[in-house]
Order: structure tokens, then sequence, then C-alpha cells
């Protein structure tokens, strides 16, 4: 009998954190703009999985952010040359560099569409786009 109960009680608990889950993800997939500092990867991170199991690659146009859902779709403003990219969010950065200010961390070839890889580091807006890919213009 007490199995039973702890195996409802541990089934409840499993349903009730899903469901907050899946809110919490759907709040975040939201048309909201977010202001910070930019950076991009280390090419020691190629080749790696990325917190989504994908491959990184630095000739993509992914990113890491942990103000944003994995799998989201977000545009990154360069503020101070106003140039954009669009790029998928599939890992997430270390808590160090959100400490920092940092709100997302680039591929070298999203950096360089940017502008910002001889600095290093830029002011960015990340628009969040959502989880569908969006359709280019």
């Amino acid at each position: 009998m007490k199995k039973n109960i702890v195996l409802l009680l541990v089934l409840i608990l499993i349903v009730v954190t899903h469901t907050f889950a899946q809110d919490s993800a759907k709040k975040q997939i939201s048309n909201r703009e977010i202001y910070g500092i930019a950076s991009f990867y280390s090419d020691f991170f190629d080749g790696r999985p990325t917190a989504t199991g994908e491959t990184f690659r630095q000739k993509g146009m992914t990113a890491a952010s942990n103000n944003i859902a994995l799998r989201t779709w977000v545009k990154v403003t360069n503020v101070k040359n106003n140039k954009s990219v669009i790029v998928y969010i599939n890992d997430r950065m270390a808590p160090r560099m959100a400490r920092k200010g940092r709100v997302v961390d680039l591929t070298r070839a999203a950096a360089q569409q940017l502008g910002f890889v001889g600095a290093g580091l830029t002011k960015v807006k990340v628009t969040v786009l959502g989880s569908k890919k969006p359709i280019k213009a």
C-alpha cells in the first residue's frame, strides 16, 4: 500500500513538473527583446555536442543563450552598426558568461556577419522570433 502511495506521489510530481516546464517554455517563446552583450564561441567547441544534441559548427548559424528557450529562432542585431543575423538557439552558456552580462554566444560565422570578430564582444538586441524557422524575405 505504501509503495502505491509513493508511486502515485512520484507520478503526480512528474506530471506537475512537466506541465510547469511546458508553460515556462511557452512563456519564453514570445515576441520579446533582450539587450546585452554577445560573444562568439571558441574554436575549441567545434565538433562537440550542444545542449540539444546537435554537433556545434563554427560555420553554422546557431547560438547559445541562458535567457531563451532551446530550439528557438532569434534575430540578433549589433546595436553599434545595425547589422542583423537570424540564428537558432541550440546550446546553453556557462553560468559565468551570463553573470558577465552575456545574453548570447554566437558562432564565428554569425559574429562575422555582425562585424565584431575583431572586438570579440558587442552590444546586441536579441529579438525572439519563435520555434518555427523564419521564412527568408
